[in-house]
């Protein structure tokens, strides 16, 4: 999943207007934030099962994406979103990092452990959605069209829509290309 979860942080902004949406969105890939330099030491990686596409890689992300390592990345956020704006920024915070496991767990093969690393070898985690391309694809989709729809309602209420809509269009525009290059497999 990845645009999927802009439509979170997108919906989320609409609800929360007092929390910058930059962060909102910053929350919602922070485990993938963290993942690439867990990656680039080794720590994480990626091995791809397929021809490419949507859905054909199996991710060994067993610190960042672990129920345990995501609920600690989730109070970490949540403490720093409260210093800077707020506690009521601070718990949206952590939940919208946190929205990130759910929604991978929905997806996801079974790869994501509960505790961080591995320990004590418990079973991997994950629905699987991605094995059914359509649904997921799918999904994805309705998430990023709910939160285009409630944030667009709520520019268009507060008047950034004349100063910013061009480049929200655009974003929308790009995610959904960008969704469906990985549906149909194309490398851009």
């Amino acid at each position: 999943m990845f645009a999927g979860h802009f439509g979170i942080s997108a919906t989320v902004k609409s609800k929360t207007p007092e929390t910058p949406l930059w962060s909102l969105i910053v929350s919602t890939q922070l485990l993938e934030i963290v993942f690439i330099p867990f990656n680039l030491v080794g720590l994480e990686n990626i091995e791809s099962i397929g021809e490419g596409g949507y859905g054909n890689d199996m991710i060994y992300a067993f610190y960042t994406h672990s129920l345990v390592g995501s609920l600690i990345l989730s109070v970490l956020a949540a403490l720093l979103a409260k210093r800077l704006w707020g506690r009521k920024s601070g718990i949206i915070t952590g939940a919208v990092v946190f929205s990130h496991w759910i929604l991978d767990f929905i997806v996801h093969r079974p790869d994501m452990p509960i505790l961080p690393g591995n320990i004590g070898n418990l079973p991997l985690l994950g629905l699987g959605l991605w094995e059914m391309v359509p649904g997921s694809v799918l999904l994805e989709a309705l998430l990023l069209a709910i939160g285009c729809f409630f944030y667009f309602s709520y520019a268009l209420k507060k008047e950034v829509f004349a100063h910013k809509g061009k480049g929200i269009m655009a974003g929308c525009a790009m995610t959904a290309f960008l969704l469906l290059s990985f549906y149909f497999g194309i490398s851009l």
